[in-house]
């Protein structure tokens, strides 16, 4: 049996990649699960999903916990997350990064693909979505199955689900990524740290929006807030700020889903800690003074 673990951000599919892997295997006669765990995440939050493989029909449904296989959909999660925990002797970690795999240290020597996912995806999907991309990285590393599978996977889970047009879209982006990708090692140096996490006590608990702020282990000041947890590290756009076109309508302000703009003298400052690069602000700025670059 061979087993997978995806490492992503909410709302950049890996659950579907999973899926389409599945479905992959499946095209070459094989038995394969797939399934997500994640809780009440918000989108940019760390997911897991997870893909079993076999020839022989597949009865476990626990999370994977030594995976042969690491598929790592957003670089950023490197730094906060342990990827390759429980990792196999031998196993192989894909990695979506614009980085050679020797550039990479995920805290081991491991043997690594790396592949510029997010620019296959823009350039083929027209929008940063890696995961059929990711899938084209991982057939060429691993062979666990052929591109061809993969293309057809993708075809049946993307295309029924978005429809034929996006399926074919999306399987030639995989197939851009297997062209595209490196193998090679990487060797690890940075000490493998656990997150840290916030379980509450009787005297932490939120007390609700007029609460008083409270300032825990892991960084939580007030309610629903992570001051240590830096949610910009995954952005793929950036807001880039002409102050010359300005007119301080504040619309920025108002609509940005984070707050993290501000209004400091006459200009507006952006705080890229925590800016997840939506661009909603450049859409309802009336002037264009905000244009979103990657």
């Amino acid at each position: 049996m061979y087993e997978v673990r995806f490492h992503g951000r909410g709302g950049q599919g890996a659950v579907m990649a999973a899926q389409a892997l599945a479905s992959a295997a499946h095209q070459e006669s094989g038995y394969a699960t797939a399934f997500p765990f994640f809780g009440a995440e918000r989108r940019g939050a760390p997911v897991l999903a997870f893909t079993r493989i076999d020839k022989t029909r597949i009865y476990r449904k626990t999370q994977v916990q030594e995976p042969d296989f690491v598929v790592v959909l957003d670089e950023s999660l490197i730094d906060s997350v342990n990827v390759v925990e429980g990792l196999k002797a031998g196993g192989i970690v894909i990695v979506n990064t614009a980085r050679m795999p020797e550039e990479v240290d995920v805290g081991i020597d491991v043997k690594m693909a790396t592949i510029d996912a997010t620019s296959v995806a823009l350039e083929v999907l027209k929008q940063p979505a890696t995961n059929s991309s990711i899938l084209g990285a991982l057939s060429k590393a691993t062979g666990l199955v052929s591109i061809k599978s993969i293309e057809k996977g993708i075809m049946q889970v993307f295309g029924d689900r978005l429809g034929p047009k996006i399926g074919e879209k999306n399987a030639k982006a995989a197939r851009v990524a297997y062209e595209r990708t490196i193998v090679g090692e990487s060797h690890g140096h940075r000490p493998l740290t656990a997150a840290k996490k916030w379980l509450p006590d009787v005297n932490e608990l939120p007390l609700g929006a007029a609460g008083i702020l409270k300032k825990t282990e892991a960084g939580m000041v007030g309610p629903g807030s992570f001051t240590e947890n830096k949610t910009g590290s995954w952005k793929v756009f950036r807001p880039e700020y002409d102050i010359e076109k300005c007119t301080m309508c504040n619309f920025c302000w108002f609509y940005c889903p984070e707050g993290c703009i501000y209004r400091k003298g006459e200009k507006m400052e952006f705080d890229m800690d925590y800016c997840k690069g939506c661009g909603i602000c450049a859409n309802e700025c009336p002037v264009e003074a905000i244009k979103m670059v990657r």
